[in-house]
């Protein structure tokens, strides 16, 4: 019997506090990620709607906020 432990990831060193393209406020949740534009950027989730290039490997990761005030790593 084999069993899959998976390894929770959090976000190392200061997290953003604010979007880096529309400068929204990073409260609960961001994506580091590939945008459509070229580099990649800490955007809010709306933003990452838009400009964003998905999830994934080589694409995105999303971070979620934990009651600790560390940033889970949730998707990505």
């Amino acid at each position: 019997m084999t069993t899959e432990t998976t390894k929770a990831k959090y976000w190392a060193g200061r997290a953003p506090t604010h979007c880096d393209i529309s400068r929204k406020p990073i409260t609960d949740c961001f994506i580091d990620g590939a945008t459509i534009h070229g580099p990649w950027a800490n955007m809010h989730p709306d933003t990452h709607k838009t400009h964003g290039r998905g999830l994934g490997t080589g694409r995105g990761q999303k971070y979620k906020k934990q009651l600790d005030g560390r940033w889970l790593k949730v998707e990505g």
